[in-house]
């Protein structure tokens, strides 16, 4: 499903595209991805994503908003242009952050192993020998092995593992239960203390529908702009992507 089916609004950065990734630059030769659905974008995506920045002096964080994400087909989601919006919003006053359309402007599920294929296809053609990271959680990690093709995604990526706080890091032997290839891929995987933060993007929708504050649960851009298109409100239903 192309952006234009889900509302009328232009995803944020329409533009000619440079490639893939939009806004990795040629310079950028170790870029942390942080995809998900940001449904909405919340304060724990931003934590994670600029303390693994910090943690592997990362030149880049590329946020990848989903357009179907595999694992929620059945699921009512926010249009990919309103969820895309709010992500532009919330990493505007970071420089080392970007935002990429690539799984916006591509049809069929989401699947970040394809995703990983086009940003390493990048890398050839710009001429870089370029790091990249898979920022995900450890509730992410354990679930990995069910994921589209999960080997050849740690062929193209390292894994930058941050904990949750019902799933703290794994410890060597979970980890290696985890991952395709076990032990031997284990040297693919950074794990990296964060401070986890205990809201989520669900707890966000429901204040929302209710009425409820949501003030320091998202920026204030993000807030301001769910409460202008009545996002998530339960007496205006949402339109789904």
């Amino acid at each position: 499903m192309t952006p234009s089916t889900t509302n009328d609004r232009a995803l944020p950065g329409d533009r000619p595209e440079r490639g893939p990734s939009a806004w990795i630059e040629p310079g950028d030769l170790r870029v942390g991805i942080l995809g998900g659905t940001f449904d909405p974008i919340h304060y724990g995506h931003l934590v994670i994503a600029e303390q693994v920045r910090e943690a592997l002096r990362l030149d880049r964080v590329l946020f990848v908003p989903a357009a179907l994400p595999p694992h929620k087909l059945d699921d009512e989601v926010a249009p990919a242009a309103d969820r895309a919006a709010m992500v532009a919003l919330a990493i505007a006053g970071n420089p080392a952050f970007a935002m990429s359309e690539i799984e916006l402007r591509r049809s069929g599920p989401s699947y970040t192993v394809d995703t990983f294929r086009e940003l390493v296809d990048e890398a050839a053609q710009q001429g870089v020998a370029r790091d990249l990271y898979f920022i995900l959680s450890a509730e992410a990690l354990a679930g990995l092995s069910g994921w589209h093709e999960p080997a050849a995604l740690l062929g193209l990526t390292r894994l930058a593992v941050v904990p949750r706080p019902s799933s703290p890091l794994p410890d060597a032997t979970h980890l290696a239960a985890m991952l395709p290839g076990g032990a031997a891929s284990a040297d693919r995987v950074e794990c990296i203390e964060t401070v986890p933060l205990a809201h989520s993007a669900s707890d966000v929708r429901d204040r929302a529908a209710q009425g409820r504050s949501i003030r320091y649960l998202v920026p204030p851009a993000v807030e301001a702009y769910m409460r202008d298109h009545r996002l998530y409100r339960s007496d205006n239903p949402r339109r789904t992507a």
